[in-house]
């Protein structure tokens, strides 16, 4: 009995090994550079509140924004009011209280086919293109990529960035997959984050700089890339607790989403330690 489960240990061990060869080879094989982020004519340009077009700005600009909120959106024209009025209403307020602070809210429309645009542009109307921008991609980048294209053109160039989801769904199949995926994010990718999945993420210009110009996954999994890129840059993290309101209708599909992002992380992981993705490390990133 003992020799045979010696053998069935030994073949196994082999076996895991031989998957770990053919996972590394294909991450490595099929590992793109990091996507060139082609802008489209129409993405150089958004509508002010009169309904005239003007060029977006550059992140190379100064920043003369104290907050940039950025909300990458896909097919929200229901949820969106909801997050716009909560949030520009807390703006608001703070500014009325501190007139010397300034903020901007930019709606990244993630290629919908609803009319996100449209809703998000009535709150353009109503605060002005000064506080809110809409920016409408051509077609769909997925969430990171989203972010990504707003990095090019953060309004006038903010001094913080915090990237903000419109309102995820949480169930229990949902918070079970979650756990789940949370462990494989540990095991492969990013200690010491306990979520890196929430979508409230609070960046420096410079940080938000430094770790988006490295990224290279573009759908669901970009979170934890980001936190990965920015331990390998010694970027300091700290999670904060929010308030979290769920609204239904999130565009997450569990399972299939889930499975997509499980595979994301085992090429993160593998593309990293093969190097095939590489990180230069500069100057520490306050």
């Amino acid at each position: 009995m003992a020799p045979l489960l010696l053998q069935l240990a030994v073949l196994g061990a082999a076996l895991a090994a031989a998957a770990l060869i053919l996972i590394s080879f294909v991450a490595f094989i099929t590992a793109t550079e990091i996507p060139h982020l082609h802008r489209h004519e129409e993405e150089k340009f958004f509508l002010n509140a009169r309904g005239q077009r003007e060029a977006l700005p550059s992140i190379q600009d100064s920043p003369t924004k104290q907050l940039s909120v950025v909300v990458p959106s896909y097919n929200e024209e229901k949820r969106l009011p909801v997050m716009m009025d909560e949030a520009l209403g807390y703006l608001e307020d703070r500014q009325k209280q501190d007139p010397t602070f300034t903020y901007e809210v930019i709606v990244v429309d993630d290629g919908s086919k609803d009319q996100t645009s449209k809703v998000a542009f009535k709150y353009c109307q109503k605060y002005g293109s000064d506080k809110v921008r809409v920016i409408t991609l051509v077609k769909n980048r997925g969430k990171g990529g989203a972010i990504r294209m707003d990095q090019m053109a953060i309004a006038c160039g903010s001094r913080a960035h915090l990237e903000k989801e419109s309102i995820a769904q949480r169930s229990y199949f949902r918070t079970l997959l979650m756990y789940g995926f949370h462990f494989l994010v540990w095991f492969l990718c990013v200690k010491g984050i306990r979520d890196t999945q929430c979508g409230f993420k609070l960046l420096t210009r410079e940080a938000a700089s430094r770790t988006f110009s490295s990224l290279h996954i573009e759908r669901w999994a970009f979170d934890v890339e980001l936190l990965y890129i920015a331990q390998f840059f010694k970027i300091p993290i700290a999670e904060i607790a929010v308030n979290w309101t769920e609204i239904e209708g999130s565009k997450l599909v569990p399972f299939w989403s889930w499975l997509q992002m499980g595979k994301d992380l085992l090429f993160i992981r593998f593309r990293y330690l093969t190097g095939a993705w590489r990180l230069e490390q500069t100057r520490k990133v306050n």
